[in-house]
């Protein structure tokens, strides 16, 4: 399988890394592993279309717009 390499971690962000896999009882490696993986999945967009596919088959919700919750994020 391959592996990642990341060099020039801060110290700190090392250590709050390995207190959250601590936390969660995971060794640091599948901790990171579960935070790629989770990040590889979907980007924002993907998401956001995924999630309008399933409204549309549920029927009308005017209260949840993806596209409209996006345009508030990026405008932050």
């Amino acid at each position: 399988m391959p592996q990642i390499l990341i060099r020039d971690v801060e110290p700190e962000t090392l250590e709050r890394l390995k207190e959250r896999a601590r936390r969660n009882g995971r060794s640091l490696q599948a901790h990171l592993k579960g935070v790629l993986e989770r990040e590889a999945q979907f980007t924002m967009q993907e998401a956001a279309e995924r999630a309008d596919q399933i409204r549309t088959r549920l029927g009308p919700r005017p209260h949840l717009d993806s596209a409209a919750l996006i345009r508030e994020d990026r405008e932050r």
